[in-house]
């Protein structure tokens, strides 16, 4: 899933994505002139054809979650109480 946080000059920091997921929200496909005002909402030099591409791929990715074709991660029991993995965890070395 690299390929959703790059683009075509570099990378896409949380900032980004965090402005780029606010700036969504707020112009929705009805929005003229959409990906210019969001890649103005985004800052950082991206243009309108980057973040256009970067939401291209965030939508690729969640058809692939929704499709089953990314599996969940298989978590493994340790057993014992909370308490006790809570103390394990805090353990020192």
């Amino acid at each position: 899933m690299a390929s959703s946080s790059m683009s075509a000059t570099g990378s896409w920091s949380a900032k980004d994505n965090k402005a780029f997921e606010r700036a969504l929200a707020v112009y929705d496909k009805d929005t003229p002139d959409r990906w210019y005002n969001v890649a103005k909402a985004v800052g950082g030099g991206k243009t309108p054809e980057e973040v256009k591409r970067h939401y291209e791929l965030l939508l690729r990715d969640v058809r692939h979650i929704e499709s089953g074709q990314v599996p969940f991660p298989n978590y493994k029991q340790s057993g014992g109480s909370e308490e006790e993995k809570r103390l394990r965890n805090m353990k020192l070395q």
